[in-house]
């Protein structure tokens, strides 16, 4: 495993550089207002480990297809990961303060601005979309609607509405797997789907045996990040230590245990890697990310 996790930060190092030269160009471009085009570089390129992009040019490796067909799909999920990042933040959502071991947006300009850059993000991930010069039409679509769904009401931000409402609440585990398979599940799924979706002859049970795959490690990530808050340093997580269970917040260890909750981390990548037994090496990066995602230490 050693081995895959060393592979894996090199590749996440390699997509990292891709990504932010990309994104760091799309964002020098004008806005109306440098209050809010500073904002947002500001949200964007303040460090990350870029996951979601990595996964899909990983997804589109496993495809073989070239990695620079999934560039701007990379991008624009980064875009949408990173806008509701900053709406998560709010003062009206969970009133965070540290974010990637900065002030979250809205501590360093002002509430306005970081609502006005969420918003101005989330679209500029569609506008990339729409124009990606390496994919087809029909490509364009396909993904703007996959992204559309995992990120809307029935995906990402349905799941932070869930997340909100059961704040205090005592949720069962499978209550608990439905809500993370919105708010965090559905762009890990569609950043593997995206990926996947640069080749023109990828097939119904390749995609169904990727969407397992991405499914699985979904929850991996979010289990992870329970036993994080828990167990992780602020200044190594980038974000305050514990701050779930400060605000009551319905966590894996909190219903399972840190032992418990460690167990079901294990099973969640055995079901992620077995989702992969129909690929051969193409698909070794993916089996790397997944060995990265549980054991990452921020």
């Amino acid at each position: 495993m050693d081995h895959r996790i060393r592979q894996a930060e090199a590749y996440l190092d390699q997509c990292r550089q891709q990504v932010d030269r990309e994104l760091d160009r799309c964002l020098a471009r004008h806005a109306t207002s440098e209050r809010l085009q500073e904002t947002m570089r500001y949200s964007v390129l303040g460090g990350g480990k870029r996951v979601r992009p990595a996964l899909c040019m990983a997804a589109a490796r496993a495809m073989g297809s070239h990695e620079s067909t999934a560039l701007a799909p990379a991008c624009a999920l980064e875009l949408i990961h990173a806008y509701s990042l900053v709406h998560d933040d709010l003062p009206a959502m969970d009133d965070d303060d540290l974010r990637r071991g900065r002030p979250t947006a809205h501590i360093a300009f002002d509430e306005a601005s970081a609502i006005l850059a969420g918003d101005a993000l989330q679209t500029l991930a569609f506008a990339l979309l729409s124009d990606a010069p390496a994919l087809s039409d029909r490509q364009r679509v396909t993904m703007i609607s996959e992204l559309a769904r995992a990120s809307g009401h029935q995906g990402m931000v349905g799941g932070q509405a869930i997340d909100l409402e059961s704040v205090g609440r005592q949720l069962s585990v499978a209550q608990l797997e439905a809500m993370h398979r919105h708010k965090t599940g559905a762009l890990i799924e569609a950043s593997v789907r995206l990926g996947a979706l640069t080749s023109e002859t990828v097939t119904e049970c390749q995609l169904s045996n990727l969407t397992d795959y991405a499914s699985a490690l979904g929850l991996a990530f979010q289990v992870q990040d329970d036993l994080l808050d828990i167990e992780g340093d602020t200044e190594v997580i980038g974000k305050r230590q514990g701050s779930d269970a400060a605000k009551a917040k319905p966590t894996y260890p909190a219903l399972l245990g840190i032992e418990g909750a460690r167990q079901h981390l294990a099973r969640l990548l055995d079901e992620a890697l077995s989702a992969l037994e129909s690929f051969d090496s193409e698909a070794d990066t993916l089996r790397a990310m997944a060995d990265y995602v549980v054991a990452r230490s921020h």
